[in-house]
């Protein structure tokens, strides 16, 4: 059962934790069992898949952070996406702070990196200069509540519904 699970997702010790207490617990309601009879069970399972590389934090971490970027989340919302995955606070820290080297390196920035999430937010949600023509002005307030409750600083969201829309890549082939 871990092996078919971590074949098909990606996840972190505390996922797996949880999925198989979920599965001993509905096993042990249909057969009138104790579930906490297992629990040496669930941790010797979750340390094997450790050892075996099958589940690494930091590697689960690095991943969801990419991804999550290139949806537009902010730093906050990070953080709290990935302390809800069970990542500890230490192993998210160092995840941000490769995320920030890898930035340096690429001649950017941590504050060049929340912008182009909080533009990638905007152009999803269609916020700012991604909306239709003549509507901006209009919902700017909203759009700005928006990018707030996203988590993005107030500072970098007027920045970004101010802004004009940047050209997105793959229309720039199909001139």
């Amino acid at each position: 059962m871990t092996t078919h699970y971590l074949d098909r997702y990606g996840a972190s010790s505390e996922m797996l934790r949880r999925v198989l207490a979920r599965r001993i617990a509905r096993r042990c309601r249909s057969r009138d069992e104790d579930p906490g009879a297992h629990a040496g069970l669930i941790e010797e399972t979750v340390a094997r898949a450790q050892r075996a590389g099958l589940v690494d934090d930091a590697r689960f971490a690095a991943a969801r952070l990419r991804g999550l970027r290139r949806r537009g989340t902010s730093t906050r919302q990070v953080q709290a996406r990935l302390a809800a995955k069970g990542i500890d606070a230490e192993t998210i820290a160092a995840t941000l702070a490769e995320e920030r080297e890898e930035a340096e390196g690429a001649e950017g920035s941590e504050a060049d990196t929340e912008a182009q999430a909080a533009r990638a937010y905007a152009r999803r949600r269609r916020l700012g200069p991604y909306r239709r023509p003549g509507t901006r002005e209009a919902n700017r307030e909203r759009d700005l509540a928006a990018m707030a409750r996203a988590g993005f600083s107030y500072a970098l969201a007027k920045a970004v519904i101010a802004g004009e829309a940047e050209e997105d890549e793959t229309t720039l082939g199909e001139e």
